[in-house]
């Protein structure tokens, strides 16, 4: 075996991923369980979709379960979207299931990606493009060691239909649109509120109620829609997660028509 013709092959076949990249219908920042469900229903409805995420893995929180016991709950609903994607799960009482964390996440990845859906670790988005009368058209990234070092290396920038922010506790999107283009939110601040503590009652219900488009072009999901609206955190019960994915994914194809 050559050690060139290795290297060779895995630049440029990254290259061609990535350039298709450029252009897409939606890009999805965050490979969590509400960015990779979305993802994977848009992909699956013929939608050109990829997903940036800046970690070295993808699953965001899913892979620790609750304080390291790496098992999560979900409620009825989303054992659905668990038995639709092929996922076991064990009935603990009347409307509590428990899945293998480990087997949500690695399954989440592998039907998304056979769906269609192109996913970029570590590259973290440091800007959003903002063109046709103050719309997100883009996201502006870097490589995320890039960032982890600070070193002053430009970015590079690819080109949107909407945009889905998934990341996540921090709404990373959301606060460079109010942060670097002072752009107002869909919400009733047009700031974002920041999280509450948790409450998983709550928090379950309102992160589907969340899951909306927050700006012209932005589409808030998942952890990300209780962070941009002031909802309660949820704590290790994935099922509004799923579902939040599966609606992020109905309303961007919507939009997109």
């Amino acid at each position: 075996m050559d050690e060139v013709v290795i290297s060779r092959a895995i630049i440029e076949s990254y290259q061609k991923d990535l350039l298709e990249a450029t252009e897409l219908d939606v890009a999805v920042v965050g490979a969590g369980p509400a960015g990779m469900v979305a993802a994977y229903y848009l992909a699956r409805g013929s939608v050109k979709v990829a997903i940036f995420e800046r970690k070295l893995s993808v699953g965001g929180g899913i892979w620790g379960g609750g304080m390291m016991f790496n098992k999560i709950v979900v409620q009825e609903e989303g054992k659905e979207i668990l038995d639709e994607f092929g996922i076991a799960s064990v009935r603990y009482q009347k409307g509590y299931y428990v899945a293998n964390a480990v087997e949500v996440a690695s399954t989440l990845c592998s039907r998304a990606m056979k769906a269609g859906v192109s996913i970029f670790n570590l590259i973290s988005v440091e800007d959003v493009v903002i063109r046709e009368a103050d719309r997100v058209s883009g996201l502006v990234l870097n490589w995320s060691p890039v960032q982890m070092a600070n070193l002053h290396i430009d970015p590079l920038a690819i080109r949107s239909r909407l945009v889905i922010d998934a990341t996540g506790h921090d709404a990373e999107v959301c606060q460079l649109v109010t942060r670097k283009v002072r752009g107002e939110l869909r919400t009733p601040s047009g700031k974002m509120a920041g999280e509450k503590s948790m409450w998983a009652e709550v928090a379950e219900r309102e992160t589907l109620e969340n899951t909306r488009e927050v700006y012209p072009g932005l589409i808030v999901a998942g952890m990300s829609a209780n962070a941009v609206f002031g909802s309660p955190r949820m704590g290790p019960i994935f099922g509004g997660m799923l579902l939040s994915g599966k609606k992020a994914a109905k309303l961007a194809a919507e939009l997109l028509e």
